[in-house]
């Protein structure tokens, strides 16, 4: 393969017994312009693999039809979805890789947009809240406060309690279309987040970089935030933002996630926070050893 052929983003899709919403989301990337893709598919379906499904099976020889490199991985046994998506990036060989969930239809032109973002800004990431258009007519104007990034995306760190993890109230039912849809211009704006599900493309280097998903081996097989904690360390490090318009909707369907008392951020976060403590300690012990064995010198 030419370096002309080389893909330039990694679509990479977690899915587990849902095959009519995977063809559906397969095929509006089937549909996709911008820069070449190559489609990475871990199934986790308990029963039937979801990629023998007729549909699927459809829109996949349609892909390859037209010419698009795609891989399908059957991952079992199913060890939470920390270790699914940890098994996809490793997958991974593009420069960026987009987490794409198999419940999600993206526009045709939306990797390009989040691809001409990435790259002008430099930073971690760049994702497209899903929007849930099932709530279009409940309006809640609490939670549609924005804030755009007048300059170059930069790190920053937010974490749960924090002023700024309520920026993800935005991204609940309908509230962001209901914003883009205030701003009929058409121009491609960042804004601040918290933190993206559903549909977010990374630099690759820097998601590794930044530890990936490799504390899968921290959790429990159920827990849930998997996907917030890297976008956090991430963020924490090289910056990332949200993208609007959108061009992200979510198909609604019951979460194949069913137990969430294991949170991630709240769990792993704590305990990052606590061996800091003790190493700033620990410095501090030092410091103050050097300075009491300089004073017996003197």
């Amino acid at each position: 393969m030419s370096a002309a052929d080389e893909p330039v983003v990694d679509v990479l899709v977690p899915t587990c017994d849902r095959p009519a919403a995977l063809a559906v989301t397969l095929g509006a990337l089937a549909a996709s312009s911008g820069p070449r893709l190559r489609i990475v598919v871990s199934d986790q379906s308990e029963a039937a693999p979801a990629c023998e499904a007729p549909e699927v099976r459809a829109v996949l020889r349609y892909l390859r039809a037209r010419g698009v490199d795609v891989t399908v991985s059957r991952h079992l046994p199913r060890r939470g979805m920390a270790e699914q998506r940890a098994f996809l990036l490793a997958q991974a060989r593009a420069p960026w890789c987009l987490f794409l969930d198999d419940d999600v239809i993206v526009e045709p032109d939306l990797v390009a947009r989040l691809h001409a973002a990435i790259v002008e800004q430099g930073c971690g990431f760049v994702g497209s809240a899903v929007h849930g258009l099932s709530y279009l007519g409940q309006w809640r104007p609490a939670q549609e406060r924005i804030d755009f990034w007048e300059g170059p995306v930069r790190p920053e760190m937010v974490r749960p309690g924090m002023p700024a993890w309520a920026r993800h109230h935005l991204h609940s039912a309908a509230n962001l279309y209901h914003v883009q849809s205030r701003l009929r211009d058409g121009r491609t704006r960042l804004y601040r987040v918290a933190w993206i599900g559903g549909c977010v493309l990374f630099d690759t280097a820097k998601l590794r970089a930044a530890g990936g998903f490799d504390f899968w081996r921290q959790l429990p097989d159920a827990h849930c935030g998997e996907d917030v904690l890297a976008q956090l360390r991430v963020m924490e490090r090289y910056g990332g933002c949200g993208i609007l318009p959108s061009g992200a909707y979510h198909m609604e369907l019951p979460t194949t996630v069913d137990r969430r008392e294991v949170d991630a951020p709240y769990v792993l976060l704590g305990s990052e926070r606590e061996a800091q403590a003790e190493r700033d300690a620990g410095e501090g012990r030092g410091l103050r050893a050097m300075g009491e064995a300089g004073k017996g010198r003197r």
